[in-house]
């Protein structure tokens, strides 16, 4: 038994069940962020912003990494912490929360229904709108039915599919790359107008931050439901990242093979670049794949939808629990906060429709600009709970600054301070 009281009879040996909250976490970072931005940024500017998402993930780390600690060392969750630390804490995190929660779920959703899309004959004649509406009514049926444990075990099956195609789309496009066009020349992102697109693509690199509140819910449960220690824990959750960042440079790297230097034009717009996406893999694999990876990548973004509702929803709930005094959080309440999570982000994505790319660069750019807030809350708890090595302090504060630097950097730009 270790000082919180959290149980230790799990086995020290780490099996395939133990893996759960990071697998989790994997599957809700694996969305926009990856599937569109960083094939779009490899494909328009090569390897040059592959240094921009290892340093998003790199800075990010600790402040997700405090959210697995806390827990295991205290059997609470990162809301529950910022609740003792102050009021203003959980209120800053609650307010934040609820905004980011239908923005996140909506954009998620919709990409999902456009890829959905895709894959249905155009005689069916459903607009986006239509696709997602089902999509956010069977999510939210999948959740009220199935609840934890089925998102449990769906979503490693759901990343194992994604990574071997993509992984095979990969090394054998690196073996065929895309010619250059001879009269190609390279563009460079370094410049105040891409800051906007490098902005995005950071935002949600490995996930939106409050995502680590999120992960230390859902550790609660598994804790709970299997008593997994503190060590197994941290492999699932240093698996789960470290697996959202290297597929995020496949990503950028099927990007470069396949589409950089080509001469054809990239699509920016989010809806119209999901049939460059898909056609990267059928150019490498093969044309027989083309129905697979797009049944593949929708599952992805089904899953992200999934787990950002039941996430979000979670969250929600225990920050209220904690604003009124509860003690306990009811399945009333999550499913309450689950239904404000699809319901509100499918009103989003109606002001929306037909703008995929406006919504998912908004809702990346609001995910980056609040990080460094997210990110404090998480320092000063730990700092305060635990004793962080100097190390870990400088780390840390070096991830404030590169976080809070470059969302000022970008807020500046917004106002017209600077050009």
């Amino acid at each position: 038994m270790n000082n919180s009281g959290v149980a230790e009879k799990a086995p020290s040996g780490v099996n395939w069940k133990a893996f759960g909250p990071g697998i989790l976490l994997a599957t809700a970072a694996i969305g926009g962020s990856h599937l569109i931005s960083s094939t779009q940024a490899g494909a328009m500017y090569g390897w040059q912003l592959a240094i921009m998402i290892i340093l998003a993930n790199f800075f990010k780390y600790p402040f997700f990494k405090f959210g697995t600690d806390y827990v295991y060392e205290t059997g609470e969750s990162l809301v529950a912490g910022y609740a003792k630390k102050s009021k203003i804490y959980l209120w800053a995190f609650f307010i934040l929360s609820i905004a980011a929660s239908v923005i996140s779920t909506g954009a998620v959703a919709l990409l999902a229904a456009v890829i959905l899309g895709f894959m249905l004959p155009e005689s069916l004649g459903l607009s986006t709108t239509t696709l997602s509406l089902i999509v956010m009514v069977v999510s939210w049926l999948f959740l009220i039915l199935g609840h934890y444990k089925m998102l449990d075990r769906v979503t490693k099956w759901i990343m194992v599919a994604l990574t071997v195609a993509t992984l095979a789309a990969v090394m054998i496009a690196s073996g065929k790359p895309t010619a250059i066009s001879p009269d190609f020349v390279a563009t460079s992102p370094w410049n105040m107008a891409t800051l906007g697109f490098i902005v995005a693509l950071m935002g949600w690199m490995p996930a939106p931050l409050e995502f680590s509140a999120i992960n230390s819910m859902w550790i609660s449960a598994k804790v709970k439901n299997d008593q997994t220690t503190h060590r197994q824990g941290l492999i699932d959750f240093n698996v789960g990242f470290i697996a959202t960042s290297v597929l995020a440079l496949l990503f950028l790297a099927l990007g470069v093979f396949v589409q950089y230097g080509s001469g054809v034009e990239i699509q920016t717009q989010g809806g119209a670049y999901v049939d460059q996406l898909i056609n990267m893999y059928t150019a490498t694999i093969g044309e027989w794949a083309r129905l697979l990876v797009a049944f593949i990548a929708f599952m992805v973004m089904f899953g992200t939808t999934i787990t950002c509702a039941d996430g979000y929803g979670r969250v929600n709930a225990e920050s209220w629990r904690l604003v009124k005094g509860d003690l306990e959080v009811s399945q009333k309440q999550i499913l309450a906060w689950t239904t404000y999570c699809v319901w509100g982000g499918f009103i989003i994505i109606t002001f929306f429709t037909g703008q995929l790319g406006a919504m998912l660069k908004f809702a990346m750019i609001t995910a980056f600009v609040s990080a460094p807030i997210f990110g404090w809350l998480n320092y000063s708890l730990a700092k305060n709970h635990q004793q962080l090595s100097s190390g870990m302090k400088l780390y840390s504060i070096a991830g404030l600054i590169f976080l809070g630097g470059i969302a000022l950097l970008f807020m500046a730009q917004l106002l017209g301070m600077i050009d």
